[in-house]
């Protein structure tokens, strides 16, 4: 029992200083790797939304951005942007543009990975077929959205008129510009729903659907005890990921109506490009504070996601 002792105190007396070497050397091993990662971090990422931040609560014109000493205004710029007459028009329209785009997106796209779950002859070629529109660069599917709806030569007005009916102004007219860009959103979500809740699928033992098909559960009470209720958590992130991407959607409805006709189709995203890049003179202050509106929109439903997910792990 002694010589053990002794043994394990000179190696302890000896080795101690390797011991922390080897510790300083690992500690610092780590901090290499993770450099990289950081420094993307704050470069994309932080620096940007501290800039931001910096833009919102100064008045930044273009001659202050290039001779510097932009005016501090603290929250006068979100005042403005709340006090503006363009503000409930715009909300409101992304209220409806993000719920009309990301319930169909989800809603379609679980149909199709539940369809393609099952293997068929041909279902990995379909399968890619319907990543096209993904792999597209926007401007190009929303260039083609809106030849496909224009009044005069659409080929979806083409049709319309082919069976009787009366041609629509579908990127003209205030009634129908909001939900034109809507359904070219849609279109261009499917494939990412599609790809997240297929991947989900995979992880669902096929076990538990032979069990339940014993049973005597037909292929809707399967979806609905099985299917829907262990695709929750990738039905959450899938959701939250298309709210954040639609939030933040520029390019699709600028190409196809620039927000208008009269508002009709200006989103916050929109409302804020307008401001910094529109005809008139740019005005980066209030397009910033824009900004962060749908930033803190976002951090609220990502927490809220965070939250949700948690007290499910705790009750679970």
């Amino acid at each position: 029992m002694s010589t053990t002792t002794t043994i394990i105190g000179v190696r302890d007396g000896k080795g101690g200083r390797h011991l922390r070497r080897r510790l300083d050397a690992s500690q610092w091993a780590a901090v290499g790797f993770a450099a990289p990662l950081l420094v993307y971090l704050i470069v994309f990422y932080a620096y940007p939304l501290w800039r931001n931040i910096d833009l919102s609560i100064h008045d930044y014109t273009i001659q202050a951005f290039v001779q510097g000493g932009a005016e501090f205004v603290g929250f006068a710029n979100y005042a403005e942007i709340f006090g503006s007459e363009m503000f409930p028009t715009a909300f409101a329209n992304t209220l409806l543009f993000t719920i009309g785009s990301i319930i169909p997106q989800f809603a379609i796209g679980l149909a199709l990975a539940v369809f393609f779950k099952s293997h068929f002859r041909l279902s990995n070629v379909l399968r890619a077929l319907f990543l096209v529109p993904w792999l597209l660069p926007l401007i190009v599917s929303a260039s083609t959205w809106a030849w496909m709806l224009n009044s005069d030569n659409g080929i979806v007005n083409s049709l319309i008129v082919a069976f009787g009916g009366d041609p629509v102004n579908w990127l003209t007219s205030p009634e129908t510009a909001l939900l034109s860009v809507t359904i070219a959103n849609v279109w261009l979500g499917i494939p990412f729903n599609l790809v997240i809740l297929h991947s989900g699928l995979q992880n669902i033992p096929d076990e538990m659907y032979e069990a339940a098909s014993l049973d005597g559960a037909g292929p809707w009470r399967q979806f609905w005890s099985i299917t829907f209720p262990l695709l929750r958590p990738v039905s959450a992130i899938t959701l939250l990921l298309g709210l954040i991407y639609t939030l933040k959607v520029v390019d699709v409805i600028w190409v196809m109506t620039a927000g208008g006709p009269a508002g009709a189709s200006t989103t916050l995203a929109i409302w804020a490009y307008q401001e910094a890049f529109g005809t008139g003179i740019p005005d980066f202050s209030p397009a910033a504070a824009i900004g962060n509106l749908l930033i803190l929109i976002a951090l609220v439903f990502g927490f809220l996601h965070l939250r949700l997910q948690r007290r499910q792990e705790a009750s679970s």
